[in-house]
This record gives C-alpha cells, structure tokens and sequence, in this order.
C-alpha cells in the first residue's frame, strides 16, 4: 500500500472538494436570502402575480439571447459529467440565480434545487479548469458541484453527498466521487448555515413498527406515488414539447406560461399554490381536512410553469405534492398522517428523480428517524413503478431497473425511452 500516494490524494480531494463546497455554500446562502425576500415581498404585494406573463416575457428574451448554451440546466450539467468537454459557462450560475428568483417573485410554481445544482456544477467547473485537473478528475468535480448544491439549499449533506452520485446514473453509485461530493456537500452545508440561513423545521413523526398489515398499506401506497409521479413527469415533458413545437419563440412560451398560472391562480381562489408552497408542506403534516385536491392543484401549476420554461427546479414542489398526497393517502389507509406526508414527500421526488437512496436520507436529515424503513420502501418501490423515465432525461442508465443484461453503453433516459424495445427485451 503506498500511504504517500493515498495521503496526496486525500488531500488533493479534501482541498478540491473543500473548495467546491465553500462556493457552493455563499452561492446557495445568497439564493436562499433573495428567494426569501422574493416571496415575501411577493405575499405583501400580491398583484404581482398579474405581472408573470410580462416577467416570461423578459426572461424569455433574455435567455434567447444570452442563454441558448444553459438552457439544457439539469440535463446539460448531466450531460457535461458524462461527455462534455467545453466548460459549463459561469454565467449558468448568476444566470440562473435572478431568473429563479424572478419567477418566485412574480408567482410561479418552481423549487430551488435546479437553480442551486446549476449552480454549484457551474461554479466546480471553473474550479476544475482553473486548477486544470485530469478529465477523470474533472467529473467527479462536477458530482461535487451538484452535491455541494443541494446540500447546501436544503440543509441535508449526506443526501446531497449521495444524490450527486445517484443523479448521475440511475442503478449505479460512483463511488469514487464519494470523497469530493461528501466534502463538499458538508462544507457547503456549514458555509450556507455559517452565513445565517435557517432551514425549514419539518415536524417529527412518532415511529411506527413495519407489520404485515403495514407493508401492504405501503405498497398501496408506493403504486399511487409512481402514478403522480408519471403524470408529473410527463406532463412537464409533453406540455414542453407541445409548446416548443406549437410556439418556437421562447418568450412568448414563458408569457403564454405566465397567463396559464395567472389563470389557474384564479380558478383555484387561493395563493397556496404558488411559489415554493412551503406552508402547504407543512400543513399536510398535520391537517387532517387539507383539501384531497391540494396535490393536485400543485401539480398542475408546477407543471404548467416549468413546461413553459419558467427557472427553478422540481424538488420543493414535489415536495409539496408528495405530501399533499401522503395525507390525503395516509387518511384512506389508516396510516399517521404525520408519517405519510414525511414518506410522500421524499418518496415522490425519490421516483420522479431515480434517487431513492439520497431521499431515503433526506427523509431522515429532515424528520428524524422514525421514518425508517418506511420511507426506503415506498421510495424504492415507486422508483421502479415509475419505468424508466425522469425529470432529468439526460440521466444514464447502465441496466434496465427490473434486471437483464448490461447495455451496450450507458444510455440517456431521453434516449431509452424514445426506443421502441426489441420483441423480448427485459
């Protein structure tokens, strides 16, 4: 064993990834400052919500002209970790930060951890290239970025260590970007916390012990959060593609994007859908008369503003759904309404996103314990319900989720799914 070499490359990672995580961390406390101020001042002035299809407008614009090389987002950073050789622009990073932030400002239904991924793999490529590294090195740099990212938005480091290695390829850990994504997640997490963010509290649900009778509720369960989950996914897809297709301009997609929410605003009577909705998750902990079209209705508006190009990402809301949904199911089958919305939550980003492991510790980075092994189950069962497809289409799968042979390469879920499958393929 040669100690030397294995020192040098501890420290190469711990310095690197440490590096990595310190940006990420003051790139994700500043988001995290302005997306509060945003709703903020959008809930003390609630016109503003008229002005989205205007703020589509801008945005469109803007990003048609200086925006085409990062309009992939998620998918272009996936597809950079796997095959890219140019730098992702750091403009990805500003870019990216004040058109979430307007898209909150102004009402539209998105999350945080697009933005803070697009972020932090942004920001470890300049990294990367400044200190030229290997190419090899280069990506496992960039899973830092995007570990550093959403650890630090959501306060979870060992999830966000894991989804920056999950994300990358469903059905296969990278473990050699263990080091440098863990690092970077941990540092990026202290920094955002150092720099005065506080992180949602969630409510902490009561164990529950995992009988027969049990199980089968959570496989009832699982099989209706693969459902959202496909309808969510699809549905952000399609309306995409029909509207790229029907409406080539960009801005006027968003604009048109921004008077559907301006309208689905007023058929739904209430600001509950809108922005990020954390008040919404938080009450599917414990209201047991939450309307059993809340997750639903948050579907819909999520849809509608991410398939028209609005920026965010997909987590809050799916949050929102998720437990929107884990209430509504928990009260139908019996279960604590307090752990199906803890269990909903993770578990319908878990399918959405082919990351079940990283949920099954974000689940408990958030509310304890006592959601094991509920939570792994449901996350996993739906995760392979939901087929293969995901909110990143530029994600790489190795071998079909049920089993069967290698593939030849690793393929684009974007790819896999646009396949028609040979007669007799697993």
């Amino acid at each position: 064993m040669n100690l030397p070499r294995s020192a040098r490359a501890l420290g190469q990672w711990l310095l690197l990834g440490g590096a990595v995580g310190g940006v990420c961390g003051v790139a994700s406390a500043v988001f995290l400052a302005l997306l509060e101020w945003a709703t903020a001042f959008r809930l003390a002035h609630g016109a503003l919500v008229y002005a989205l299809p205007v703020a589509g407008l801008v945005l469109g614009a803007v990003y048609g002209r200086w925006g085409a090389s990062i309009r992939g987002g998620n998918n272009l950073v996936l597809d950079t970790v796997h095959e890219g050789d140019a730098v992702i622009p750091l403009r990805m990073a500003p870019m990216v930060l004040v058109g979430t932030v307007l898209t909150h400002l102004f009402g539209g239904s998105a999350g945080r951890e697009g933005t803070a991924v697009q972020m932090g793999a942004s920001l470890a490529d300049q990294i990367a290239h400044r200190f030229r590294v290997a190419p090899d090195t280069r990506r496992e740099l960039l899973a830092a970025g995007i570990a550093g990212g959403f650890g630090s938005v959501f306060g979870t480091p060992l999830a966000g260590a894991v989804f920056g290695l999950e994300v990358v390829c469903v059905g296969r850990l990278g473990y050699e970007a263990l080091l440098p994504a863990l690092t970077a997640s941990v540092v990026g997490d202290l920094v955002t916390r150092g720099l005065g963010i506080h992180h949602t509290a969630y409510p902490t649900p009561q164990a529950l012990a995992l009988t027969l009778p049990v199980l089968g509720k959570w496989l009832v369960f699982a099989a209706a959060v693969a459902l959202v989950a496909v309808a969510f996914i699809e549905g952000t897809h399609g309306l995409k593609k029909l509207l790229e297709r029907r409406v080539p301009w960009l801005p006027l997609r968003m604009a048109l994007g921004g008077l559907g929410v301006v309208a689905l605003w007023k058929l739904a009577g209430t600001d509950d859908y809108l922005g990020l909705g954390v008040p919404g998750i938080l009450r599917a902990f414990q209201d047991v008369s939450l309307p059993g079209d809340a997750f639903a209705w948050k579907l819909v508006f999520t849809v509608v503003t991410l398939g028209a190009g609005f920026l965010g990402g997909e987590v809050t809301p799916l949050f929102f759904i998720g437990a929107a949904l884990g209430n509504v199911l928990a009260r139908l089958l019996g279960l604590p309404v307090d752990l199906g919305a803890a269990v909903g939550m993770a578990a319908l980003f878990a399918a959405a996103a082919n990351t079940p492991l990283a949920l099954s510790l974000m689940a408990v980075e958030l509310v304890g314990g006592a959601v094991l092994p509920h939570v792994a189950i449901v996350a996993t069962v739906a995760y392979l319900l939901t087929g293969h497809r995901g909110i990143y289409p530029s994600q790489r799968i190795a071998r079909r989720k049920l089993g069967g042979p290698l593939l030849d390469r690793l393929v684009s879920l974007r790819e896999l799914h646009e396949t028609p499958r040979k007669p007799g393929a697993p």
